[in-house]
């Protein structure tokens, strides 16, 4: 599977303007209020105090790496996207899911180095791998939700999307 057009994809939904709710404990903040996509490089605000530079975590040792379209190290602790579940890479289901997970993973490593962000609580602190769940803000919007806009992952609340069905 090619993927293309996915930058027609990402304007036409942000010309939509795509609008989510997010809640979400840490930091300061116990809630997020509604907020629609504005524009691919959202900035920072002044509550999104966490920053570093990342790289893939493929030949790096893991402080701050990108690992997939959901899963990284920041400060040498392993972070599960809470909001999102991204296509695997390590154990993908199909040549079209590995494609599309490599591009999500590319993309949340741009994201992440476009600036400061901050991270909240989903309610519990870590998954069944150890893993601490974390939604990604920055400005009050969701980094997760703007990989789903952009069709490199899914909702975690939504069911499980085959990477591999032909659209």
């Amino acid at each position: 599977m090619k993927i293309v057009g996915t930058p027609l994809a990402v304007a036409a939904a942000v010309a939509a303007g795509v609008g989510w709710v997010m809640t979400g404990e840490g930091l300061g903040r116990s809630h997020r209020p509604a907020s629609s996509v504005q524009s691919f490089s959202i900035l920072a605000s002044e509550q999104d105090g966490l920053y570093a530079q990342f790289t893939l975590c493929e030949h790096s040792a893991r402080v701050n790496c990108v690992v997939d379209g959901d899963t990284f190290w920041f400060r040498g602790e392993k972070i599960r996207v809470a909001d999102i579940d991204a296509p695997e890479i390590s154990e993908p289901l199909c040549n079209a899911e590995r494609q599309v997970g490599e591009v999500a993973r590319d993309r949340l490593l741009d994201i992440l180095n476009d600036g400061a962000f901050s991270l909240s609580t989903i309610g519990r602190d870590k998954d069944r791998y150890g893993r601490k769940l974390r939604t990604v803000w920055r400005s009050d919007l969701s980094l997760g939700e703007q990989l789903v806009v952009e069709g490199l992952a899914a909702r975690w609340d939504a069911p499980r999307r085959n990477w591999c069905a032909r659209d």
